[in-house]
């Protein structure tokens, strides 16, 4: 299981879902370009002492990406504009969960590349959730399914 980040906009987030990642042993792919500037610094500051664990790869952009998980699993986009909602998708302990920035989401040719498109469902009149939010309860509803949590 690994989680990728498309083009995040904001260090802070990126430091909550880097520090999640760490507590629950998943890996994290940031593709790049990012809309802060990117250091260990800052991801410190956000993620704090978790962020030096967490296990991050940097991609130079989307074909990078591509090219570096070509054959591995399953690509599953988290989208407000999902098919399926989260509690009907079955999760598989290979697939990468990608999140969209958080002003932009992504493309349509990202979109059209997704193996899978799942939505969290929101009550009415909501638009969306914070993105790191929303990766921690795809990851929590992922390891569920695939028995991926660590024994306590």
């Amino acid at each position: 299981m690994r989680i990728a980040l498309y083009q995040p906009d904001i260090a802070g987030n990126v430091g909550t879902i880097l520090r999640t990642a760490a507590c629950f042993g998943i890996a994290v792919d940031i593709i790049e370009p990012c809309g802060f500037a990117f250091s260990e610094r800052a991801l410190r500051r956000a993620g704090m002492d978790y962020a030096a664990v967490a296990a991050v790869t940097r991609h130079g952009g989307w074909d990078a990406y591509c090219a570096a998980r070509k054959g591995q699993g399953r690509l599953v986009l988290m989208t407000t504009a999902g098919a399926t909602p989260l509690p009907r998708f079955a999760f598989r302990p290979d697939d990468h969960l990608l999140m969209g920035s958080e002003s932009a989401g992504v493309p349509s040719h990202v979109h059209d590349a997704a193996d899978a498109r799942v939505v969290i469902p929101l009550r009415s009149g909501f638009r969306s959730l914070n993105v790191a939010v929303a990766a921690g309860i795809a990851i929590a509803e992922a390891l569920r399914q695939t028995e991926g949590f660590a024994p306590c």
